[in-house]
């Protein structure tokens, strides 16, 4: 064989074993990486756009509001009971009926006090009498002046002992102290009765008053006439009533504000002692910004709430101030024409795709 042929075919294998080798090292071809590799070079899918509701924001009167409970409680009420001690002789008062003040209501045994004054009144006119001779006397110089003073006091002392039993005689009368409605009678004829025995109680009901406490943030907001209704247990009627008296101090136990309120009974229609619920209102606030609470979000002790600008939502952080039922008042972070998101405000982001839509 020609040494050029030779050197031909060596060239020929040569070239064989390379191309062999350069094919051995070439990764082949993996279809799953290839088809995911593909499916990643597809147009992105349009993002999802949320459909939520809105409010645009206006001015708006907000009120503080609140509701509490209470009761109502006598425009004045006693115990009834005598100034002294003695056995009932008289009770001229019916149970439950009205009685009018300064009306006498019992008596008690006043024999041995309507003897003493008897005997007193007797010596009144011989003492009157010997003062007057003392007089005319010591004007002539008959009689010392030592002798006219003491007539003079004699006089003066039985007239003091006459006032004072007769203060002791009214002290076995019980009189109404004011207009009333006089309850049940808690003694009979023939009882004895000191100070401490409780006869009746007498009650005035011709007004009544509201008992009731708020808050004590409320304190010193809630002044003398400031209006209220209230519904007494079992009857939907609102009745008006006036706010005539606060307490003067914040109870450190309940840290409650003890507050009443006065209303006209004059029909009778409702007693003291009832449960009723108070609605009242504390505060005004005119042309103020206000937001659906629903609409506020709370994260790491920052309020927000979410606005509409363009087709996105945009956080804005945001101050609260007043609560109500329903709403809540802003005091920075709003303006208004704001237009704010307030529903789906847990699936927003910064920068989601919204649509409007009807409320």
């Amino acid at each position: 064989m020609k040494k050029s042929t030779k050197w031909l075919i060596v060239g020929i294998i040569a070239c064989i074993v390379v191309v062999l080798a350069v094919k051995a090292f070439i990764p082949k071809e993996n279809k799953e990486l290839t088809q995911s590799s593909t499916s990643t070079q597809k147009p992105m899918q349009k993002q999802n756009v949320l459909h939520v509701r809105y409010v645009v924001i206006k001015p708006t009167e907000l009120v503080d509001g609140i509701n509490v409970s209470g009761s109502l409680i006598p425009n004045e009420e006693v115990n009834l009971s005598f100034e002294t001690s003695g056995k009932i002789t008289d009770i001229f008062f019916e149970e439950g009926t009205k009685v009018k003040k300064g009306e006498i209501l019992a008596k008690i045994n006043d024999a041995p006090l309507q003897a003493q004054l008897k005997k007193l009144e007797a010596q009144l006119k011989p003492t009157q009498d010997r003062l007057y001779r003392q007089k005319a006397l010591f004007e002539k110089e008959a009689v010392s002046q030592e002798a006219f003073q003491e007539a003079e006091a004699n006089l003066s002392k039985l007239e003091a002992d006459i006032e004072e039993v007769k203060a002791r005689l009214a002290q076995t009368e019980l009189r109404a102290p004011f207009d009333g409605v006089i309850g049940l009678r808690q003694v009979s004829e023939g009882a004895y009765a000191s100070p401490t025995t409780n006869v009746a109680i007498l009650t005035n009901t011709s007004k009544l008053k509201i008992e009731f406490n708020i808050p004590e943030r409320y304190a010193g907001i809630l002044k003398e006439g400031a209006e209220l209704t209230f519904t007494v247990e079992g009857d939907s009627i609102r009745h008006k009533a006036e706010v005539y008296a606060t307490n003067s101090r914040v109870n450190t136990d309940t840290r409650t504000f003890t507050v009443r309120a006065l209303y006209d009974n004059r029909d009778g229609k409702l007693v003291p002692g009832r449960y009723v619920d108070v609605s009242l209102n504390t505060r005004t606030f005119s042309n103020a910004i206000a937001v659906p609470s629903e609409a506020i979000i709370s994260e790491m002790g920052i309020d927000k709430v979410y606005l509409y600008k363009n087709g996105k939502a945009m956080p804005a952080d945001i101050q609260k101030g007043l609560r109500t039922e329903s709403h809540s008042q802003v005091l920075s972070g709003l303006s208004v024409g704001d237009t704010v998101i307030t529903s789906g405000t847990m699936q927003l982001r910064t920068g989601s795709a919204v649509v409007l839509k009807n409320n």
